[in-house]
Order: C-alpha cells, then sequence, then structure tokens
C-alpha cells in the first residue's frame, strides 16, 4: 500500500546531492540574490502596477512585499541550514510534510521558474528592441518581435537570449557566479544613477494622490497597494532559487541567511527609492510600458541617461534570468532525482558537475513560452505558485522544530513560533488579493500536476518504492 504523505529522509537527499560542487559562498549568494530579484521587477513592474493598481503608492506595495519576503527568507534560510539540499520548496516539504505536498510545492514552482524566465526574456526583448536596435537603425521585422498572440511569429530577441543564459548555465557553477557577481555592480551602480539623477526631475505634483481613490477598494481600502504587492512577489521568487542552491554552497547554515537577508536589504532600498522617482518623473497613468524607466527618460529629454538604463535593464533582467534558469533547473533535477519526473532529468554531468538534461528541458520550454507568448500574460500567472511554496515553507518551521532526526546548528528564525505563523498567514493573504483569473489558471495547472502524480510520480517513485 502506497502511502502519499510518506516522507522523505534527510540523508537520503544529501547523499544524492553530494555529486553537485559546492562553489558558491555568501557573496555570490548576494549577488545572485540581487540578480533575481533586482532584474525584471523593477525594471518593468513598477510602472505597470503604479497604473494598473496603486499610483505612485507602488513604492509602498513594493515596501511591502520586500518586509514579507524577508520574513519568509528567513523560513528558507532555516530550511537550508538544517537542509541543505537541491530542490528548495519541494524537498523541503517532502521531507516535513510528505511526497504529496512536496510534489504539489514542486509542480507549482515549475511552473514559476519556467514563466518567471520567459517573462523576463520578454522584457529584454522589449528593451533591447525598442531602445538598443531601433538607436542604431535597425528594426526587426514585425513578426519576428511578437509571438502569434500579439499578431507576430516569434519573438526572436526573446528566445535568443533564453538560449545566451542556457550556455552559460550549462557550463557550472563557476562561470554562472562570474558573469553575475560582475553585472551585479554594473547593473546596481546604473539603477543608482537614475535615482540621484530622477530626483533633481521630480515634480511633486505627480505625488497627487499619492494613492489615488480609485484604487481604495477592500479590504480596509488597501485593494489596489494589496493587489499590487501580490502581483509584484513576482520579483521575490529568488528567495526560492538561493535556498534551491543550498546544495551547492559552502557552509549553508551560515551563508545562505546572509545570502537572504543581504538581498533583501539591497532590495528594499533600491525599489523603494527607483519607485518613488519614477513616478515622480512621470504620472502614474502614463507608465503602463514594458519600458517604464527609458520611457521617463525619454519624456525628459534626457536621451543619453535613457541608453544608460536601457543598457541597466538589460543586464538586471539578463542576470535575474540566470538565477531563476538555475532555480528551475535544479528544481527538475531534484523531480527527476526522486522518480517523480522521467529518470534522467535527476542525471548529473560528469564534466561539468551539473544537471544537463534538465537544463535542456528548461531551456526548450522557456524559449518556446518567451517566443510565442506575451509578457503580460506570463506575468499574470506566475505569483500563486510562489506564494503557495512561502505559506507552506513559513508554516513548516513548526513541524522542522520537532523532528528530533534532523539537526540544525546554523541560523534559525527569530521569535519562533510567532513569525512563521505571520509569514504564513501574509502569504495566503496575498494569495487571495491575486486576480482572480491568476488564482483559476494555477489552479488548473496544480490540478493537471496531482493527475500526472497520481499517473506517474506515485508508480515511479524511489520513496515509495524503496524497501524500508
Amino acid at each position: 500500500m502506497k502511502d502519499i504523505f510518506k516522507k522523505e529522509s534527510i540523508a537520503t537527499y544529501l547523499k544524492a546531492d553530494a555529486r553537485l560542487s559546492k562553489t558558491l559562498r555568501a557573496r555570490d549568494l548576494v549577488a545572485l540574490g540581487i540578480g533575481a530579484v533586482i532584474g525584471t521587477g523593477i525594471f518593468i513592474l513598477p510602472g505597470h502596477e503604479a497604473a494598473l493598481h496603486a499610483g505612485p503608492a507602488v513604492a509602498v506595495a513594493f515596501l511591502l512585499a520586500a518586509l514579507v519576503s524577508g520574513i519568509v527568507g528567513m523560513a528558507y534560510a532555516e530550511f537550508s541550514s538544517a537542509m541543505p539540499v537541491a530542490g528548495s520548496a519541494y524537498s523541503f516539504g517532502s521531507v516535513v510534510y510528505g511526497e504529496i505536498v512536496g510534489w504539489i510545492l514542486g509542480w507549482a514552482l515549475i511552473l514559476e521558474y519556467f514563466l518567471a524566465v520567459s517573462a523576463e526574456a520578454t522584457g529584454f526583448a522589449a528593451y533591447f528592441n525598442n531602445n538598443i536596435l531601433h538607436a542604431v537603425g535597425l528594426n526587426l521585422p514585425r513578426a519576428l518581435q511578437a509571438g502569434p498572440m500579439e499578431g507576430g511569429v516569434i519573438n526572436l530577441s526573446a528566445t535568443l537570449i533564453v538560449l545566451i543564459v542556457a550556455f552559460i548555465i550549462v557550463h557550472g557553477t563557476t562561470l554562472s557566479k562570474r558573469v553575475e557577481n560582475v553585472a551585479v555592480v554594473i547593473k546596481v551602480a546604473i539603477i543608482i544613477l537614475f535615482i540621484v539623477v530622477g530626483v533633481f526631475y521630480i515634480k511633486s505634483a505627480n505625488y497627487v494622490p499619492f494613492y489615488p481613490q480609485k484604487f481604495r477598494t477592500s479590504p480596509w481600502g488597501l485593494g489596489g497597494i494589496s493587489t499590487a504587492a501580490a502581483t509584484v512577489f513576482f520579483a521575490f521568487i529568488g528567495f526560492d532559487a538561493l535556498a534551491a542552491n543550498s546544495a551547492e554552497t559552502i557552509e549553508p547554515e551560515k551563508n545562505v541567511v546572509r545570502g537572504i537577508l543581504g538581498t533583501v536589504v539591497v532590495s528594499v532600498i533600491l525599489y523603494v527609492a527607483f519607485s518613488l522617482v519614477l513616478t515622480g518623473i512621470v504620472n502614474y497613468r502614463q507608465l503602463n510600458v514594458d519600458d517604464p524607466a527609458a520611457y521617463a527618460l525619454q519624456l525628459i529629454h534626457l536621451n543619453t541617461w535613457n541608453k544608460l538604463i536601457t543598457i541597466g535593464a538589460l543586464i538586471g533582467i539578463f542576470t535575474s534570468m540566470i538565477t531563476m534558469f538555475f532555480g528551475g533547473s535544479r528544481l527538475v533535477y531534484a523531480l527527476g532525482r526522486d522518480g517523480l519526473l522521467p529518470a534522467r532529468m535527476g542525471e548529473i554531468s560528469f564534466k561539468r558537475a551539473v544537471p544537463k538534461n534538465a537544463i535542456i528541458v528548461a531551456t526548450v520550454v522557456q524559449a518556446f513560452f518567451a517566443g510565442l507568448v506575451p509578457l503580460t500574460e506570463l506575468a499574470s500567472l506566475i505569483n500563486a505558485g510562489t506564494l503557495l511554496a512561502f505559506a507552506f515553507i513559513s508554516f513548516g518551521v513548526i513541524p522542522l522544530r520537532r523532528r528530533t532526526d534532523i539537526e540544525n546548528h546554523g541560523f534559525k528564525m527569530p521569535l519562533y513560533p510567532f513569525l512563521p505563523i505571520l509569514a504564513g498567514v501574509a502569504s495566503i493573504y496575498f494569495i487571495i488579493m491575486l486576480p482572480n483569473v491568476t488564482k483559476i489558471s494555477v489552479g488548473l495547472w496544480l490540478l493537471v500536476g496531482v493527475g500526472f502524480y497520481f499517473g506517474y510520480g506515485l508508480r515511479h517513485s524511489k520513496l515509495q518504492n524503496r524497501t524500508e
């Protein structure tokens, strides 16, 4: 008789993941975290969310999302300290809740990671096509700028950037972290320059009203800010990606929490400042575009700065793609490692010490969506799975502490059990505040995943078939 709530042992995961090389330190994790969080989220989402949900108060939405993510990040850090394994929320869930819960979290996050990379690729293409190719007199035909849903054939730039990132990822963590570390410094410097220069072009009238009445829907008049905050959690999936790198981190019991908290501090400062400057330069009603920062600088005739922010956006989105691609491929590897996906997904390349087959699958799926589906459609589906994982991992700290077979001599979440419960409840609240179409779409995806588990995963699961 098979038990869908059977729990995996931490020893099994540690043994399997010993094949992965440990090369990442705290500074590398901070670079990966900033690379993920300060990407599409800062260069695209502030404009859309200001125009559609919050007005200039989008800065408050980012602050709220960052604070909740930071608390949840501490829960991830405790899990990573106790269980430095690949797979992040999937592996953690399989150990503390049982296989079926771990699978649901993993299935949800596959959607999140893959669509995040695809969405970032389409954002990259928007900046590249509109501000780089156009500036040098090159204009791709419409058929190569958009997929069928937008009247074209394929978004060529978005597809190609996925393939370039895949090339970097398949060459291992050493090359990935070198590219990431250099690119993050350049990106943050350009964002700071935008903030410093933009301050001198702020018009106080653009802040009035700071939180427009039309967005003050229930509950308690915070509907607009809450919906914006729920939407921009897309930017903070990087915390799960950091935890996904635990098996490849040196001293994860110390370095993962440093990576997460370092990312939170830098991110909240940059996001809030960037959003305030952006909505101060341009009235929020005009910001529903895919390249709001470049658009804002163009409106105030700072064309040289426009090109600079475009370079920063391209680097920012590129580094975000690296981290998301990294996390997604490791998740596919972990599911293959455990037999819930075909076993070839769990194989490690001897030459590069990376899960090559998982990377190939991720490349094909992400390039497909990037080339054929527009950004708005992709972004609308991303957040529910992230928040679901946030809720389970936050509450999961409680059963983790009660496990006598799992030792944790590293980081532990403070104010236990208050903070884990607060983080879990906040995550559920933001799931409720997501648009209905997002909840329905992700709900259907989860139903497909449950069907796949009972049709394939349960029969092939190494945990279920293992003789004790």
